[in-house]
């Protein structure tokens, strides 16, 4: 039998004394006592697996909006991509594989519906302002319930990678950078894949220098990334990619702004005010009627404000339910 104590034993014997060791965590928001069989960092993974919103991310947008095809990527898929990659790198260079798959998890858990149109029309329309990943961290320590408390109580570790896999803040963990670079690998190139499937865009279209020195498809793309970032991160008390490659995949994030993320096609502005419109009307009736709102979300009124218990019920909404709510409370019906 493997019991905590000898996982926390292997990573002093294996892992790179850059690494973050479960036995070190700088702890939770409260005690509790600890787990038999796991470290603080798995837990903290399974925590976040089991929870509700984790579950939802099932059915929010990535890129297109609400999409009907089974092979498009949706925020949960992203979710895993990010994982699988982070965990290469992490084992590459014997870094803790469990805590960044336990960051890579939570990343985006408080992702709105749309994806970073929902977020953006958020955050015009919440006094308060709104940022997915402070939405991300206040899920795991107030939204999602564990146990008889409030909050999931993660590790300081997980909580800080969760907050700052974007931004200009850099992860106190190698672990949370990791996750951070392993976010921008994956979304570019699964964003190019589904744009691709789509007929967005052309593989002929994607700038020739950038083909030429990351790959001509998404698996040598990934692959190149990926090894570069453990090359030139090896034996090094940070996490970095070497200037040309770095240079390149910043390249294909600009052209994917310019041709994907805000391409008429894709996102025709019709739809866009749709979904706003959607938002905004969601917001002012949540506001005005609040005896509506889900009773532990209602409950949370007289420590947190209105407007702070409002965002966070439409944030965590999926789109077919951010969709379907507003048919319901907006749409009139026939009769029967």
């Amino acid at each position: 039998m493997i019991l905590r104590e000898d996982l926390e034993k292997r990573e002093y014997e294996t892992l790179s004394p850059f690494a973050a060791k479960a036995a070190d965590t700088k702890g939770r928001q409260y005690e509790e006592a600890k787990c038999e069989v796991r470290t603080d960092y798995q837990r903290d993974r399974d925590r976040i697996v089991h929870s509700k919103a984790f579950r939802r991310l099932m059915h929010k947008t990535q890129v297109f909006l609400a999409p009907e095809g089974d092979h498009f990527r949706t925020r949960l898929t992203h979710t895993l991509e990010v994982s699988q990659i982070a965990r290469t790198i992490a084992r590459a260079l014997a870094l803790n594989e469990d805590l960044a798959e336990a960051i890579a998890m939570g990343h985006d858990l408080g992702h709105t519906p749309f994806g970073h149109n929902g977020e953006s029309f958020l955050n015009e329309k919440h006094p308060g302002g709104f940022r997915h990943n402070v939405q991300s961290l206040r899920v795991a320590d107030v939204l999602e319930p564990s146990g008889n408390r409030r909050g999931m109580n993660l590790t300081f570790e997980v909580r800080d990678g969760i907050l700052n896999h974007t931004g200009d803040i850099v992860p106190a963990t190698l672990e949370g950078q990791i996750v951070k670079l392993s976010d921008r690998i994956a979304y570019i190139n699964h964003d190019i894949d589904d744009a691709l499937r789509s007929g967005v865009i052309k593989e002929a279209d994607l700038p020739k220098d950038c083909v030429t020195i990351l790959g001509q498809d998404h698996r040598a793309r990934i692959n190149t990334l990926v090894t570069d970032l453990i090359r030139n991160s090896d034996g090094m008390d940070r996490i970095v990619m070497s200037d040309e490659r770095r240079f390149h995949m910043d390249k294909l994030r600009g052209y994917m702004f310019e041709n994907v993320y805000h391409s008429k096609i894709v996102k025709k502005d019709e739809e866009l005010d749709k979904v706003k419109n959607m938002i905004f009307a969601l917001y002012d009736y949540y506001k005005k009627n609040s005896k509506e709102l889900p009773s532990e979300t209602r409950g949370m009124i007289g420590e947190f404000g209105i407007d702070e218990v409002v965002k966070d019920h439409i944030a965590g909404m999926t789109d077919r339910y951010a969709i379907n709510i507003y048919s319901t409370l907006f749409i009139p019906k026939g009769w029967k």
